[in-house]
């Protein structure tokens, strides 16, 4: 008699769907977009074959957990490198994420298995693809947020296929994905049509919509420079004379033409530019001599009492020496401050130079001339909500300042930047980002990212005709009630299948 095999059965789905979620997504072995399909394929197929309620949230806790854990195996990177914890306690931190962001593929599954013989296949696919978008927003907000990888990031590669986040977002996207991916589990034609019909309407219409103008109120230029200063480093107080003036050096030759402004990325400098220090003397020398606004990260402070509040902050330091800033609002947990305190040595360890950050609350558009710039610091750039709520103020543009040498040489700067790039579609905005060791690029309003470097190098990037866009996009008008109208959705779904299962008895 032959003994069955391990990969048999439900295990051998969870391998598939943790190698569909894994390959969709930037990673340094292969990438194979149309896979993201296989990851609710996958969910819908544990969904049929659990046993009970119990088991299908098991199952699909265990496909979730693992495919986030291997697209966020880079994890492991900053916490050995910057928090010096050794390997044997570096490698579980992206197992520990990942087993947090498996309750969401875990709940998914669970309404599947709650639906699968009350609802025809048609309506399963459209409760997975409501159930989706609700759950990819409730991840992104639920516990400070972490939207970091949604199904619709998978698509980025061929911008095409992302231009209906101009209409529904990046979660809406995903849930039409997620859609798919279950219409295609169905039995018959009917539901697999409607899959191929969906992806068919989907591209076509992005490679109409890729080429449409977008209305501009005017232009501008910009530089944007890369210092790939050694994150060990760059918060030692001897080497702040240095990098200002590396910085400095980058950008003198992108100078001429003068630019309408000239961008350094997250925490350029690494010291308080609001005191009267040499330092500051140099930044603002040099912004004088080029006669051009210098947008910059930094640290601020702010004086409460006895104490002082200190934010991680974009600087507009204009040639007359006025200074104007932006205070990064939505913070990196254990990166910029830490959930459970500064007492405990490993979590303390990783914070950056100056310690933990305040939010902020000056978040208003920078301006300079014609432009009003959005900012979002670092990884803001992963929450829609920000890029909405910069258009909203006013923003004509999109800027994006970061500094991805936490990640190394892995996925996660590719990662970051086609998060990125979704968001200029959504908002249909170009954004400028600069980073300190790449990916610095242009971004246009449907997504293309150009003058792109390389990780890890100095570089200085001048870019000209971008357009200043004041007009806004369908799924800006309807962010937040597209999101709250799918979980309603969903939830009038499965309350119909729970009174006709209640109904047949089944």
């Amino acid at each position: 008699m032959t003994r069955p095999s391990v990969l048999d059965g439900p295990l051998r789905l969870v391998l598939l769907g943790t190698a569909a979620g894994f390959l969709a997504f930037a990673n340094p072995v292969a990438r194979l977009p149309l896979l993201v399909l296989g990851f609710p394929w996958v969910l819908a197929q544990l969904a049929r074959q659990a046993r009970d309620s119990r088991h299908a949230l098991k199952l699909g806790w265990l496909t979730g957990a693992a495919a986030a854990s291997a697209s966020l195996y880079w994890i492991a990177l900053p916490v050995h490198d910057y928090g010096f914890l050794p390997w044997i306690l570096a490698v579980p931190c992206p197992l520990l994420m990942g087993a947090a962001l498996g309750m969401y593929p875990a709940v998914f599954c669970w309404l599947l298995f709650a639906t699968r013989e009350s609802l025809r296949p048609m309506a399963w696919g459209a409760l997975a693809g409501f159930s989706w978008i609700a759950l990819e927003a409730l991840r992104g907000w639920l516990f400070s947020g972490f939207p970091w990888l949604p199904l619709a990031a998978a698509l980025v590669p061929w911008t095409p296929a992302i231009q209906a986040a101009a209409l529904i977002g990046a979660y809406g996207l995903s849930g039409v994905l997620a859609a798919c991916g279950v219409w295609l589990a169905g039995p018959g034609i009917a539901s697999r049509a409607a899959c191929a019909a969906t992806l068919a309407a989907l591209f076509t219409y992005g490679l109409w919509a890729v080429d449409q103008p977008v209305a501009t109120s005017g232009e501008c230029s910009a530089a944007m420079v890369q210092g790939n200063i050694d994150q060990a480093q760059k918060w030692e107080p001897d080497t702040l004379s240095r990098a200002i003036q590396q910085y400095a050096d980058l950008s003198g030759p992108v100078l001429s033409p003068k630019p309408d402004v000239v961008i350094w990325p997250e925490t350029a400098l690494t010291f308080f530019v609001q005191e009267p220090g040499p330092e500051s003397v140099q930044v603002k020398a040099f912004v004088k001599r080029a006669g051009v606004p210098l947008l910059a990260g930094a640290p601020g402070y702010e004086r409460v009492g006895r104490n002082a509040l200190v934010f991680n902050r974009a600087y507009l330091i204009a040639p007359s020496g006025q200074e104007t800033f932006y205070e990064k609002e939505h913070l990196v947990p254990f990166g910029e401050y830490a959930p459970f305190g500064q007492d405990i040595p490993i979590l303390s360890a990783l914070l950056q130079g100056v310690g933990a950050f305040t939010p902020g609350t000056a978040t208003a558009p920078l301006k300079a001339g014609r432009l009003a710039m959005g900012m979002l610091i670092c990884y803001e750039s992963i929450f829609p909500e920000l890029a909405q709520k910069r258009v909203e103020a006013g923003a004509n543009v999109l800027v994006n300042i970061s500094n991805d040498a936490w990640f190394g040489r892995s996925a996660a700067p590719e990662q970051h930047l086609e998060l990125a790039r979704l968001r200029a579609v959504e908002q249909e905005r170009f954004l400028l980002r600069a980073t300190n060791t790449g990916y610095t690029a242009l971004i246009d309003p449907k997504g293309r990212s150009s003058h792109q470097t390389q990780l890890f190098q100095e570089a200085a990037v001048a870019v000209t005709g971008v357009g200043l866009i004041t007009e806004t996009t369908v799924y800006h008008r309807l962010h937040g009630r597209l999101e709250a109208g799918a979980g309603l959705a969903a939830l009038a779904l499965l309350g119909f299948a729970a009174v006709k299962k209640r109904k047949t008895g089944a």
